[in-house]
């Protein structure tokens, strides 16, 4: 009796102290994801005050937090929107990879983790934050941009890649033999494709089987569904976090609808408790020794990603403005960072600290990135385009600006093409 008393004291404690730093971090415009990181490593192993007997309960919250972030982002997209996006938007996928997997891999080899640690650092500078995206989008209002298809379709080829990238690296951690580890990879991208091609052929039906007019059975057998396909998933050494993911896009039409509104909470919940955890297993006194390779690698991959938008965009025929917003939209890192880590965090004691650091980092720059990098690269534009004018009014006092391809002035042409059109 005693140890549950001081169980839900610190569970509510726990509980009410993220509503606080959530309520705070949305009047100041932040995502509160590095709030609750900060909270984790002040109440965790080396902090202020740890906590002792909710620990149990905040682990299996933080593994059921991973489960419902993936089964979100299924819900999210259609079988075909996925099929058309992968389509469209390979170039720009393969180009994402190259540019900002590459930095993390040579940054822990560098630091001398080994193959497996570079292949999770990989992942955690390549994966952008689908939830931090999203809200800035919407809190600055450019949901009806020309430019915000082209992010979504890159957030697409991303999600795409973690259903194979998970498995893979759960393989490479379990240390595993070339054989077994073969196998248990083939065995994710077949259980991939035929979820992919089932839900292409029988959406329809398998959301019929589920559905409910009432919610509390909907929530149940979704929710059900969910962490019996994602224990059997890892019951065979593929991510417990693919399993959610198919099953979301398994699931379409007013079924995915209706489970978004009713799941939003419980994921916003548990994703927090995830954070919480992740900041409590890691050591504070260890992000200090990591805090220059963090800070470096997260200037070098803010840079890789405004360079991923900006060729997107470009792809996409956007204008010059269109493309520094994209690219500055793409910037922050978020919870899949954290995931990757936390799978990973046993293969190199280095890696959460630098993880956390590094997320921490990038989720406050994010929004900054979305909002600036347009205005700044403007301006840089500008005084480019006055220096070479300078010179050229000197020598002939009827020289002109040259135009550009729209017969106009640089910016002024191409302003139209990146104007908000209705959502």
């Amino acid at each position: 009796m005693h140890d549950t008393t001081g169980m839900l004291i610190e569970l509510g404690l726990l509980v009410l102290g993220l509503g606080i730093v959530g309520r705070f971090a949305e009047r100041v415009g932040l995502s509160p994801i590095p709030l609750y990181l900060l909270g984790g490593l002040a109440f965790g192993q080396g902090g202020l005050l740890p906590l002792d007997t909710v620990e149990g309960f905040i682990e299996v919250g933080a593994e059921i937090g991973v489960i419902l972030l993936l089964l979100m982002l299924g819900l999210e997209y259609t079988a075909p929107e996925l099929v058309d996006s992968l389509r469209e938007q390979y170039p720009s996928g393969v180009v994402d990879i190259v540019l900002n997997a590459l930095p993390g891999a040579v940054a822990a080899l560098l630091l001398g983790w080994g193959p497996v640690g570079a292949l999770a650092l990989a992942g955690v500078t390549y994966i952008s934050s689908s939830g931090v995206i999203a809200k800035v989008l919407t809190d600055m209002d450019r949901l009806g941009n020309r430019e915000t298809p082209v992010i979504l379709g890159v957030l697409v080829i991303e999600d795409l890649t973690m259903a194979l990238y998970l498995p893979i690296l759960t393989t490479a951690v379990a240390g595993v033999g070339l054989a077994s580890g073969s196998l248990t990879v083939a065995l994710a991208l077949a259980t991939a494709g035929i979820a992919l091609y089932g839900a292409l052929r029988h959406g329809r039906l398998i959301s019929k089987a589920v559905s409910s007019e009432n919610p509390e059975m909907l929530l149940l057998v979704v929710l059900g569904l969910t962490l019996l396909v994602a224990g059997l998933a890892q019951k065979v050494q593929v991510s417990a976090a693919v399993g959610a993911f198919l099953v979301g896009i398994a699931l379409s039409g007013e079924v995915a609808t209706t489970a978004r509104r009713l799941f939003t909470p419980l994921r916003d919940l548990f994703a927090a408790v995830f954070f919480v955890f992740f900041g409590l297993s890691t050591d504070p006194t260890e992000i200090p020794p990591v805090l220059l390779p963090a800070l470096l690698l997260a200037v070098v991959t803010a840079f890789t990603k405004i360079a991923t938008g900006w060729y997107a965009a470009r792809r996409s025929g956007i204008g010059p403005r269109g493309r520094f917003r994209a690219g500055g939209a793409l910037v922050a890192r978020g919870e899949f960072s954290i995931v990757i880590a936390g799978l990973a965090a046993g293969t190199e004691p280095r890696l959460a600290p630098l993880a956390t650091a590094y997320v921490l980092i990038l989720v406050i720059m994010g929004p900054f990135a979305a909002r600036w990098t347009e205005p700044v690269a403007r301006r840089l534009r500008e005084r480019r385009r006055t220096g070479r004018e300078a010179p050229a009014a000197a020598g002939s006092p009827t020289a002109q600006p040259p135009p550009d391809r729209h017969g106009g002035g640089a910016m002024a042409a191409e302003e139209p093409t990146d104007s908000a059109t209705p959502a």
